[in-house]
This record gives structure tokens, sequence and C-alpha cells, in this order.
């Protein structure tokens, strides 16, 4: 892409200016952030009253939150009238059930519509859907 800045290998990514990111509104952007840290054991990047941002511990990847006015979550599945998903986020777990349980400890719901065996639809507590999922063919767990 043009106006990024490559980078060395090994480089300090502290120093690095090719970070990238996805950014979820929510009616309480840094709660959501807090949510989010306690589920993937990522740390604050940086937090303000309407913006946070969480960094896992290594890559130049970011998830932000943006506090929104008039914020409405989405409807999943997809509903006509219903405002629609844009995006949503995956990530890979070892043991469904235990990643799961803890994302309910934290305050996510499971989605009603459960589509793939290997795959949990849950919905964080600004309700955006996000999934869970372990490899079909290494699963030991579910």
């Amino acid at each position: 892409m043009r106006g990024r800045t490559g980078h060395e290998p090994g480089a300090d990514r502290s120093a690095r200016s090719d970070w990238w990111g996805v950014v979820l509104d929510a009616a309480d952007g840094p709660a959501l952030a807090r949510f989010y840290a306690a589920l993937l054991g990522w740390e604050t990047g940086g937090e303000d009253a309407g913006w946070a941002t969480l960094v896992p511990p290594d890559g130049v990847a970011y998830l932000g939150f943006q506090t929104a006015e008039d914020y409405a979550p989405p409807v999943w599945p997809a509903r006509e009238g219903a405002r629609r998903m844009t995006l949503h986020l995956d990530f890979e777990v070892t043991d469904l059930s235990a990643a799961v349980a803890h994302a309910r400890e934290l305050g996510a719901r499971e989605a009603e519509h459960q589509p793939q065996e290997h795959v949990r639809v849950l919905v964080d507590p600004a309700g955006h859907p996000f999934c869970l999922y372990t490899d079909a063919d290494n699963d030991t767990a579910s």
C-alpha cells in the first residue's frame, strides 16, 4: 500500500509504523474494550472517555473501540428491516466449551442460531456477534 513504511524482520513493534486494526462502535467503547481485554488477555494500548485500543502480545494489529452516539447493535442472524451485521470477529480456541464458558462469565451470551458444530456464535455486551471456533480436524475438546 502506498504511504506505508516497511520494516526490518525482528524490529521492535513499538518502533514500527505499519500497525492495522479493526474498530468497533459501542454505546461505551472503553467498557467494551475491557470485556475483550478480559476475554483475550490483551493489554490496553490506550484509553480515554470515548476510545480504547487493545494490543495482542505480539504483532502490529489492534482492536479499537469507540463510543458512538445513538449506537444500535446489529441483529444476527439478519432480519429484514433490522440493522445488519457488517463484520464480526473470529477467535480460534482449543477447548470450545471452556472458551464459551469464559466468554459467558464475562458477560457474553450465546446466540440462538448456531450454524456449525465447531463454531459457537456469541454476542458481546454491546451486541456484536463474534465466533469462537476450533479446527474441526484437530478438535478433541468438544
